[in-house]
């Protein structure tokens, strides 16, 4: 997956003459190729058998080809926890951190959350070069300011829930008296709690790493000024076959951070599945916070049961 020529270039058509000549049907080129990836690297997805796949990767000015993969899911008071406290001037003026656009590559979102709540925010910074393309159901407002959807569901809405809880994490607006039924009652808030949020939902029933690329291509054009993805493998490979890393590593090149899941092995050694060193990997760990439930046995005895695995 190389980057763009600088001068005039044609990706769309550049690469139907490759699958052109690789192609053995050669009137079956154009329904071949999948989709093209011209907006920030040069690339694409295409149906191709095994030989036609080896003809492709035989040519020298092809970097890489590869398989694409179903991916996974990788899964309140986290940030005061691990000390990313905040003054109240940040936490309550829009303008600290209202210019700063988080793209979050996942399974849409839920737009009506009081996470994504928009009041006292402006409209979107003039920098916002993207578009509002939430499909069916689906409405963008000063919080969310741009939606894109991937996988066939025809919307950005989230129907996993794994999408809205990335979201808020790393940018949901702050919620108070908020809990789990009751229980762990208190604020909830994202790391920036007033960044403008742009979701790119990769992710029906499964999650493809082709549309993967599609949405590192879109958030980089569309001019976020960090990427969020919480899915991935479940082991690492190597970087050249490895779509997070190399939509990653567009995305450094324009100056945009990708934040990227560790995956869900560990903990033993060597279960980190994001490994490429232009990414921030993040894992889960543990936290001051215990939920607790008493279980009375017949004779009087009362144990006391804790759920202890918390993602950070």
């Amino acid at each position: 997956m190389g980057a763009l020529p600088e001068h005039d270039y044609s990706p769309s058509s550049h690469h139907l003459s490759l699958l052109q000549e690789v192609v053995d049907d050669r009137s079956g080129e154009s329904e071949a190729l999948i989709r093209s990836y011209k907006r920030s690297f040069n690339g694409f997805a295409a149906y191709l058998t095994d030989e036609e796949a080896k003809r492709l990767s035989s040519r020298e000015d092809v970097v890489s080809v590869f398989p694409s993969r179903e991916l996974e899911l990788h899964t309140t008071r986290s940030w005061d926890f691990m000390g990313f406290y905040q003054p109240t001037s940040v936490t309550n003026l829009p303008a600290a951190g209202g210019d700063v656009i988080i793209g979050v590559i996942d399974s849409g979102i839920w737009p009506e959350l009081p996470s994504f709540d928009d009041r006292g925010y402006g409209p979107p910074p003039a920098k916002w070069k993207g578009v509002c393309n939430g499909g069916t159901n689906f409405t963008c407002n000063n919080k969310i300011i741009g939606a894109r959807h991937y996988s066939g569901t025809g919307s950005a809405r989230d129907l996993q829930g794994h999408g809205s809880h990335t979201a808020s994490t790393a940018a949901g607006s702050v919620v108070k008296d908020a809990s789990f039924y009751g229980v762990a009652r208190g604020i909830a808030r994202g790391g920036v709690p007033w960044a403008r949020i742009a979701t790119y939902s990769v992710c029906g029933l499964t999650c493809s790493s082709a549309d993967v690329l599609a949405a590192f291509d879109d958030a980089i054009a569309d001019g976020v000024d960090v990427i969020t993805i919480s899915i991935g493998r479940r082991s690492a490979v190597d970087l050249d076959r490895d779509t997070i890393a190399i939509g990653g590593f567009h995305a450094t090149k324009r100056g945009i951070l990708t934040v990227h899941s560790a995956g869900n092995g560990g903990p033993d050694p060597a279960t980190t599945a994001s490994v490429a060193p232009w990414l921030l990997s993040v894992a889960a760990s543990t936290i001051d916070r215990k939920f607790e439930s008493k279980v009375v046995l017949g004779n009087g005895k009362i144990f006391t049961v804790n759920k202890h695995f918390f993602a950070v």
